[in-house]
């Protein structure tokens, strides 16, 4: 937000200067990002000095051209040809001298001593719209003649000027957006130190003129509304704004745009309260209604953009329709316009939570819903409607025709909030004097209702939304008592903490670590999704989806059940831009619903299962001089997965494998630890793929995290010596019906040869129309080792033919 500083002592009376006030702010939490200079004239007339025309003779090679000679107050004339019609002798004038800079919108020039024609001229003898300080562009800007030569244009002219402060607003101080605000915690910092107090611009002399103006006012929905107010003012003009008016909205970076809405922007950025102007012409039947419309109702807002309303969206209407969408945007057709005389003022307190949903909704980011999402000060209202009132009736005319209507049937009461002054000094980690804490206290507006040798009981006022418990206050306390204030203490106390085994944080990173160093990128996605996903797969239970009482749309309705669906909205993504080669990885949450239990315990019906997804896509190599392009596979992912396992502490030979009988797979596997399921992989079928708009293969695995962890949990470390005797390696060519795995192949391995068999690994298959159509050879490797001695020929022959006869025996194997 930018603060004026000439706004903020209106409010404020400080004479520090502009660092050290950036500092103060800063230091209490309201961070400054930086401040400029800010002249009404764009260059503020620097350079530019009155000057007194004492010759001007026509040039000798023009027409329209002048030479003058014109007195600068220093001492010398300067010679300047001129080409305006109405330049003379004995003329007061503005010029521009050797060096200045003059600006034409966005472009900018620099005066030069030059020749023109021939003739020198050192300087500009300048028009109105040349110095910005009018249109007028016919001839030069003559002044009277009474005005002092020499003198700084700026001077003369009176210049606005200003400095601009950058306050970067918090989410939680929304009682900093706006210069009362700002005023009001920069007076609580320094009444420590000095006797100073913001005051703000009297009402007191407030008075209808008059009480003609019939209106009403309905409440429909008061849990929407707080509070509502309004006021008539009749017989204005709408016009542009005076020059100061003006200048305090330019310098916060405003366009003015009429009298009546640049009151209710001042209104809006001086004391916080966002305001609404109707033409109350255009309010049928004298009644304001605030209330819900039917679901689907046209609205063309301000923009000129037709809406559909919501029917939970809160609005201003009159007896016919809608005019305004409450504390977000007004309406097109309600609004002031340059033909408006007669004015009906809202001020209001609206819920936040309503105004979130309905901007979220609509799209719409206004300087108003902003204030009302994070919640204004009910207590300001009236306040505020008065002084505004008091404002259009000063810069347009016209006449308060009635007193302020104000509906408030819950006054929103103080929040109370007590402290003690154990905590006080615990937290802040220094002990503070109890009257200093007091003192504080009361310089924030907050009321001691009781107090005690413990601590305090506290009112604090509604404006501060952000000041609801005891750790609150005590916030409050530290960054007006000073956070440079608290030593550093010459010791360190520490608390010895020790983690849970395994650790869950340290794992995620050593995962992370190692899928980052493999190329792999994380993704983070909302939790929030579509429940329509969860639909047409029998792995997912539509009725266990967790859903949303009031979503902001459908597609953020439900909580995700898989990470699935987030991983493929990334390559979607990044597939519409052209990146096609994509190994994504994400750490989250899935969420489930399951109504049959924890029928005495609600919570329990829910359940959090943290997951661990892989996914790859595209080709896993780019295309160079030295290697071909190739694609992704399978085997691709699974080798990363067993690498995740392996690292882990899960070696794969442990692990129960099983096809996959998810149906998000065409095909794929699955593995256990026990009865545990650890992870499922596979490619995507193309029904995944396709609620996703993703039109390319796409291998996916997705790991049960807390399964890992259970499995990991009694895992001990163990080694095994080298072996001092020498492995035996012996192939077999088996051709085999298609319908035998090598699954069946080697586990029959390791039943038939228990003691000296350590592994058998496939490293060639083949298939074609020379064993037939059923037919397949699988080359199948087998290591074997005797940890005692050395084996011999005999033995290895024994169990190669015992392995072969077992094979023959069972799967009529027949050995090539």
């Amino acid at each position: 937000m930018n603060v004026s500083l000439n706004w903020l002592k209106d409010y404020l009376k400080i004479d520090q200067s502009t660092e050290e006030i950036c500092k103060i702010l800063t230091s209490i939490g309201l961070e400054v990002g930086g401040y400029e200079e800010f002249e009404a004239i764009k260059g503020g007339l620097k350079g530019l000095v009155i000057g007194h025309v004492l010759t001007c003779e026509a040039h000798p090679d023009s027409d329209h051209l002048h030479v003058t000679t014109v007195d600068l107050g220093t001492g010398e004339p300067e010679q300047i040809v001129c080409g305006a019609p109405n330049v003379a002798a004995g003329q007061k004038v503005v010029v521009a001298t050797v060096g200045t800079t003059l600006y034409k919108g966005d472009e900018e020039f620099v005066i030069k001593k030059s020749k023109i024609r021939g003739v020198a001229s050192n300087g500009m003898i300048c028009a109105e719209d040349e110095i910005g300080v009018g249109t007028d562009h016919a001839g030069i800007m003559v002044l009277p003649e009474n005005t002092p030569v020499g003198i700084p244009a700026a001077d003369y002219f009176n210049v606005y000027r200003d400095t601009v402060i950058e306050v970067d607003i918090t989410p939680n101080r929304i009682d900093g957006a706006s210069h009362l605000g700002v005023a009001r915690d920069l007076a609580a910092y320094l009444q420590q130190t000095q006797d100073i107090h913001y005051t703000l611009p009297s009402v007191e002399t407030f008075q209808p003129d008059s009480t003609d103006a019939k209106i009403t006012v309905r409440v429909e929905r008061p849990e929407a509304c707080r509070r509502y107010a309004g006021i008539c003012i009749e017989g204005v003009t709408v016009k542009p704004s005076p020059e100061w008016l003006q200048n305090r909205m330019k310098a916060i970076g405003l366009h003015p745009i009429n009298n009546i809405v640049d009151v209710t922007n001042y209104i809006l950025f001086g004391l916080g309260q966002p305001l609404h102007s109707f033409d109350k012409d255009k309010v049928k039947g004298n009644e304001v209604i605030v209330k819900s419309v039917a679901q689907g109702t046209k609205f063309t807002t301000l923009d000129g953009v037709e809406r559909e309303l919501h029917e939970d969206d809160l609005m201003i209407c009159n007896t016919e329709a809608p005019m305004c969408i409450a504390g977000v945007f007004g309406g097109q057709e309600s609004g002031i316009s340059d033909t408006t005389t007669n004015v009906f003022l809202e001020s209001a307190c609206f819920d936040p939570v309503f105004v979130r949903k309905t901007a979220r909704r609509h799209g719409l980011n206004t300087d108003a819903s902003f204030r009302y999402e994070r919640g204004t000060d009910p207590n300001i209202v009236i306040y505020a409607l008065k002084l505004a009132a008091m404002m259009i009736k000063e810069v347009a005319g016209g006449k308060i025709t009635c007193a302020p209507i104000d509906i408030y049937p819950e006054p929103v009461k103080d929040f109370e909030v007590s402290i003690k002054y154990a905590h006080v000094d615990r937290l802040i980690g220094k002990k503070i004097d109890h009257e200093v804490i007091k003192n504080i206290l009361r310089s924030l507006e907050m009321k001691i209702v009781e107090e005690c040798e413990e601590g305090l009981l506290l009112h604090v006022p509604p404006y501060r939304v952000d000041v609801q418990r005891e750790a609150d206050v005590i916030e409050d306390i530290l960054r007006i008592y000073g956070f440079n204030n608290v030593e550093v203490p010459a010791s360190v106390r520490s608390t010895l903490s020790y983690s849970e085994k395994p650790d869950d944080f340290q794992l995620k990173n050593i995962i992370s670590d190692l899928l980052a160093a493999n190329g792999f990128c994380e993704v983070m996605n909302n939790s929030l999704t579509k429940a329509s996903y969860y639909e047409d797969f029998k792995c997912f239970d539509p009725t266990q989806t967790v859903m949303l009482f009031n979503p902001l749309s459908a597609d953020l309705g439900a909580m995700r059940q898989s990470l699935l669906f987030g991983g493929l909205e990334n390559i979607a993504y990044n597939i519409n831009r052209k990146n096609n080669n994509l190994k994504l990885f994400e750490f989250g949450k899935g969420y489930t619903f399951n109504k049959k239990e924890g029928i005495d315990n609600p919570q329990k019906q829910y359940k959090e299962d943290n997951l661990l997804s892989l996914f790859i896509t595209g080709n896993k190599n780019m295309t160079t001089w030295n290697v071909k392009e190739t694609k992704t596979d399978f085997f691709y992912l699974k080798a990363y997965c067993e690498m995740i396992l392996t690292r882990l502490g899960l070696h794969p030979d442990n692990l129960k494998i099983d096809a996959t009988d998810k149906d998000i797979f065409r095909e794929g596997l699955t593995y256990k630890a026990g009865d545990k399921h650890i992870v499922s992989m596979g490619i995507l079928s193309k029904a995944p793929l396709k609620k996703a708009d993703v039109n390319q293969e796409v291998y996916y695995a997705e790991f049960s995290w807390e399964n890992i962890l259970k499995a990991i949990k009694n895992l001990k470390v163990t080694y095994t010596p080298l072996p001092k005797f020498p492995s035996v390696k012996r192939d077999l060519a088996l051709l085999l019906d298609k319908k035998v795995t090598f699954k069946e192949i080697k586990e029959t391995a390791f039943r038939t040869e228990k003691s000296l068999l350590k592994s058998v690994t496939l490293f060639d298959v083949y298939e074609g129309e020379k064993l037939g159509t059923d037919k397949k050879s699988y080359a199948v490797s087998f290591t074997l080792l005797d940890e005692e001695k050395t084996l011999t020929d005999k033995q290895i022959d024994k169990i190669m033919n015992k392995l072969m006869g077992t094979y023959k025996h069972l799967f009529n194997a027949e050995i090539r």
